[in-house]
C-alpha cells in the first residue's frame, strides 16, 4: 500500500473480523488498489475462527476503504474468481471458509507446490538465501523459549513456508499457491499450538534446511511433501475439534 494510506479501520466488530486500510486518493489505479487492500485483508484473516465475521458489506468496504462502490464490486468479482469470497445472490458476499475434505485436499495441493518449489530452490537459490532460512528460527533455542513465544513461532513457521515458495523462483507456482495461502495459513496458524505439533514443527523444518544447504533436491522435496501431508492427516484426525464446516462456504 502507498505510505500515505491512513491507519487501517475496522470493518465489522471483534477480533474475528475484516481488517482494511482506506485507499489513498491519489492512487494512479483506484480499482487495483482497492483490489490489493481487499485481498491483503482476507489473507490476513483467521477465517476458521469460530467467531470470524464472514459477510462482506459493498457498502461499508466502499466507506472504510474511502472508495466508491464501483471498485469495490470490481475487486470482489476478481477474488470470487480466486475463490477467496462468493457473491451469493440475493444474499451478498461471503468470505470463504473450507470443509475438512477440502481443507485437506488444499494441503495435499500445497505439498505438491511446495516440494516442488524446495527442489528448484536447491537450483536457483543462493547460499545466503537459505541461510535466511535458518536465521528464521534463530530466536527459538529450546522447547521451553518456543512454548513462551508460540505466536512468533507461529508467524515464523508460516514464513518459511512462503519463503519455500519464493526462493523456488517459479512464477507459476507461486500463482498457484496464491488461491491456497488464505486457508493454509489459517489451519497452519491454528494447528502449531496443538499437542507437541510447535516442537515437532521446528525439528522438521531444521531436516529440510540441513537438505536445502546441502542442494540435495531429491531429499528436500521429500521432506517438504511430509511435513505438509502431516498436517493434513492431523486435519483429517482432529477436525471436529477444530470446528471445520461439514460443507464449503459458511453464510
Amino acid at each position: 500500500m502507498n505510505a500515505s494510506a491512513k491507519p487501517a479501520e475496522r470493518f465489522g466488530d471483534g477480533d474475528g473480523s475484516l481488517v482494511v486500510s482506506p485507499v489513498p486518493a491519489e492512487a494512479a489505479s483506484v480499482a487495483q488498489l482497492t483490489y490489493n487492500a481487499l485481498r491483503e485483508a482476507i489473507l490476513a484473516m483467521d477465517v476458521y475462527r469460530s467467531d470470524a465475521d464472514l459477510r462482506l458489506d459493498e457498502q461499508g468496504l466502499a466507506t472504510s476503504l474511502g472508495v466508491s462502490r464501483t471498485p469495490v464490486r470490481q475487486a470482489l468479482a476478481r477474488l470470487e474468481h480466486e475463490g477467496l469470497v462468493q457473491i451469493l445472490p440475493r444474499r451478498g458476499v461471503v468470505i470463504v471458509r473450507k470443509s475438512k475434505d477440502e481443507i485437506t485436499e488444499i494441503i495435499r495441493a500445497w505439498a505438491a507446490l511446495e516440494s516442488m518449489a524446495a527442489r528448484l530452490l536447491c537450483e536457483r537459490a543462493t547460499d545466503e538465501e537459505i541461510g535466511s532460512l535458518r536465521e528464521l528460527f534463530s530466536g527459538f533455542v529450546d522447547d521451553d523459549e518456543l512454548r513462551l513465544h508460540l505466536n512468533e513461532y507461529s508467524d515464523a513457521n508460516l514464513r518459511f513456508h512462503q519463503r519455500i515458495i519464493e526462493l523456488g523462483r517459479s512464477p507459476v507456482i507461486t500463482g498457484l499457491v496464491a488461491g491456497l495461502l488464505v486457508h493454509v495459513r489459517a489451519i497452519r496458524g491454528r494447528m502449531i499450538g496443538e499437542d507437541d505439533r510447535a516442537e515437532r514443527s521446528i525439528v522438521d523444518h531444521m531436516h529440510i534446511i540441513e537438505a536445502l544447504e546441502a542442494r540435495d533436491a531429491e531429499l528436500a522435496e521429500r521432506l517438504v511433501r511430509e511435513h505438509a501431508l502431516d498436517l493434513a492427516d492431523h486435519v483429517e484426525r482432529t477436525a471436529a475439534r477444530l470446528d471445520l464446516p461439514d460443507e464449503g462456504v459458511s453464510t
